[in-house]
């Protein structure tokens, strides 16, 4: 689906563009770009996209992990766009879940779900799209606070982030010098529903959590850093420096 305002403006792909953090980086960077969004769902009845087409293009697809047919389904949908004139500039990896897996509870099975969509599903969209950007783009993952600290309760997710945390320069080397990449690693954005943000944020060093805002300026940070490449930039209010 396309919902075009006809405007020409830098064109990014977000990958997991639709819920919480996803929805929040899309509304920020539909003020100057054209966006592609992605999910694993269909985007009927998504009427606050067609909000952000005011000002810009904006194309959502749909990218299942799940699919047995989500390789063939990446490729065709990146060779429709190049067709049809999107320059892709940019490209955000957002997508993941933050499954809580105790130890003594993991199954052959759980495991092989929590690292599809936290893991293998970010290396195959990095794979697609990498040859896609145009040069001086920058390829950009979201990672979590617990490359430096894991989760226990999450010990099988915070593997999975760490797996993206070695991509992230080994892609900067592979893809050198046309494409920049760069990784964030956050702390609590988004608390989910019946977390206690309080408590949360009291294991940080500035006692509060953060907020959506901080990961969209740092993306554009990133995004306007020519020099910048093959780093993670943590943002988690100091959490990994408080005593244990």
């Amino acid at each position: 689906m396309e919902r075009n305002s006809g405007n020409d403006r830098a064109c990014w792909v977000l990958v997991g563009g639709r819920r919480r953090l996803g929805r929040a980086l899309a509304e920020d960077l539909a003020q100057d770009h054209d966006l592609v969004l992605t999910s694993s769902e269909p985007w009927t009845g998504e009427t606050w996209v067609d909000g952000l087409s005011k000002t810009g293009r904006i194309r959502t697809l749909q990218w299942n992990a799940e699919s047995p047919d989500l390789v063939s389904r990446m490729m065709a949908d990146l060779d429709t766009l190049e067709t049809q004139g999107w320059v892709i500039s940019g490209a955000v990896i957002v997508a993941g879940s933050f499954p809580e897996e105790p130890f003594g509870t993991w199954t052959a099975a759980s495991l092989e779900a929590t690292w599809r969509l936290n893991l293998g599903f970010p290396f195959l969209c990095a794979q697609a799209l990498a040859p896609r950007l145009s040069e001086g783009s920058c390829l950009q993952l979201l990672l979590d606070t617990s490359i430096h600290r894991p989760w226990l309760q999450r010990l099988p997710y915070s593997a999975a982030k760490a797996g993206l945390a070695s991509l992230v320069p080994g892609l900067a080397q592979l893809l050198a010098p046309e494409v920049r990449v760069v990784g964030h690693a956050l702390g609590v954005l988004l608390p989910q529903e019946g977390s206690d943000a309080t408590w949360l944020g009291s294991r940080t060093l500035l006692n509060r959590i953060g907020d959506p805002a901080d990961l969209c300026r740092a993306v554009r940070f990133a995004a306007n850093s020519p020099f910048l490449t093959g780093e993670i930039l943590t943002q988690d209010g100091g959490r990994r420096w408080i005593d244990r």
